[in-house]
């Protein structure tokens, strides 16, 4: 997985960098095919503001997150895609019965 933080009109620091890090590596464990991540923090007055977007096989998740505190909003963004990505893996799995068999058997 590939991951770049960007960040505007806040310095990415290397704490927030390793934070980001290590809360996306949660994404990593719930669906393998996270093929990229890009995650912008910016600050306006006092709102703290995540936002990412993640490429996965199939569809590209998106998701903000709004709190007082950086880490805070880095926090309730991971919990946001983590459940659009739990999301997406279920519509992926087959939930019907298969045709395992055919109707009419041969005589």
């Amino acid at each position: 997985m590939q991951l770049s933080v960007t960040g505007h009109h806040v310095e990415i620091t290397p704490p927030l960098q390793t934070y980001v890090a290590n809360k996306f590596e949660r994404l990593e464990r719930h669906f393998d095919h996270v093929t990229n991540v890009h995650v912008v923090l910016t600050v306006e007055k006092l709102r703290h503001k995540a936002e990412a977007t993640v490429h996965i096989s199939g569809a590209d998740v998106f998701a903000d997150a709004i709190d007082g505190d950086m880490y805070a909003a880095i926090d309730l963004l991971a919990d946001k895609l983590d459940r659009q990505i739990k999301k997406h893996k279920e519509k992926l799995t087959d939930h019907h019965r298969s045709e395992g068999r055919s109707q009419k058997q041969p005589s």
